[in-house]
């Protein structure tokens, strides 16, 4: 692995593998800094290559493409954790590569994430693993009563998960997913999410973004209040924990930690080694965004101190929500305050995230009966 001390600096050409609408919001912030671009995207089109400086249309581990990447590319990063490691690994050996590869291999899996926090005395739910039916009913007796079964592999936005009463539900949803390796954790009858994203650099400086409060629906974040309507102790704790799995991870990057928060209590549930969608309210919010921090990171740049300017709710625009007859894109910038960043995807489908509105204003709450009431236009899709 080669050694990357000193700093690149803008003229730079920056790598992404992914083209998604996080691979896009990195594009628009490094080319905004004076770098370039290139995404490694095996889609012909799509929301990062459609702004990038080039893309090269390759699987995320055909050595054609990878080869290329690594010989035109002063960096490399990744938008979402479920790139091959053996690609990050190679890409290692002949330039930057943030975030670690370690750290993205982990997140991959429940189970060596579960792992993780264990060791590192991180607190989480309990959890069993499950390689076959013969497992389940000695997982189920260790849980509380109600428990939540995961694949450990390829779950996201609710999916390749489900919660379960007894054995016997476990046991379909374990026939239901393939009966591939899964995680049963203890069900945490939690009093509401929180997410916390931070950047850390290469030389161990740790900047931290407010306490975000995450609503769902269907299993897929739907709304995120910033600063979190939490106390200061379980603001900081939260803080400090993630800046925690930091270290132990020795950190490079933009890092999401989610957590369920009982009382003055937090547990883990998971995280993502790439900026987080409960952080794009920092585009509009905050004195530099996640994709900011995410070049800086990659360049070697300290990793810049974070100011919130103005509370702020965060509205997803799912493909429910464009599909729907009365939905029009005029009702969600028609407000002054409002900021909308549409990730330029081609075809709108039911659960697909199509877009964001980042409202701000003076009090969480005011901005929030805001959004209430704007979704309340459509009583079918809310």
């Amino acid at each position: 692995m080669k050694a990357h001390s000193q700093a690149l600096l803008p003229g730079a050409m920056l790598g992404v593998l992914g083209g998604g609408q996080l691979g896009r919001m990195f594009a628009h912030a490094a080319t905004q800094m004076g770098y370039r671009v290139t995404v490694l995207d095996p889609a012909v089109r799509g929301p990062a290559a459609e702004v990038a400086t080039r893309h090269l249309c390759y699987s995320y581990d055909d050595p054609k493409g990878l080869e290329e990447l690594a010989g035109s590319c002063d960096a490399v990063t990744t938008e979402f954790e479920n790139v091959p490691a053996h690609s990050l690994r190679y890409l290692q050996q002949h330039t930057r590569v943030s975030p670690p590869p370690a750290a993205v291999e982990i997140a991959q899996s429940r189970i060596r994430e579960k792992n993780f926090f264990k060791q590192n005395s991180v607190p989480t739910n309990h959890f069993y693993l499950l390689t076959s039916d013969a497992d389940i009913d000695d997982g189920f007796a260790q849980m509380s009563g109600k428990a939540v079964i995961k694949t450990t592999q390829l779950g996201y936005d609710g999916k390749g998960q489900r919660v379960c009463n007894s054995a016997a539900e476990a046991r379909q949803a374990f026939k239901e997913f393939g009966s591939v390796e899964c995680l049963l954790e203890d069900f945490v009858p939690f009093d509401l999410e929180v997410s916390v994203v931070l950047a850390r650099d290469i030389h161990g400086n740790t900047e931290v973004f407010p306490v975000v409060e995450n609503q769902h629906s269907n299993g897929i974040l739907d709304v995120c209040i910033v600063p979190a309507r939490v106390s200061a102790t379980v603001s900081d704790t939260a803080k400090n924990i993630a800046c925690k799995l930091a270290n132990a991870l020795e950190y490079v990057g933009v890092l999401a930690v989610e957590m369920f928060v009982s009382g003055d209590t937090l547990l883990v549930n998971e995280i993502a080694p790439r900026p987080h969608n409960s952080g794009h309210y920092t585009l509009d919010a905050t004195d530099h965004s996640q994709f900011d921090q995410q070049v800086r990171t990659l360049c070697g740049l300290q990793a810049a101190k974070i100011t919130q300017q103005q509370p702020a709710v965060m509205l997803n625009v799912l493909g429910d929500l464009v599909l729907d007859e009365k939905f029009s894109w005029e009702i969600l910038c028609s407000e002054s305050d409002s900021h909308l960043h549409v990730y330029g995807k081609e075809e709108a489908r039911s659960g697909r995230k199509m877009a964001h509105v980042n409202f701000l204003g003076n009090d969480v709450d005011d901005i929030l009966r805001r959004v209430v009431t704007i979704k309340g236009q459509f009583p079918e899709v809310y």
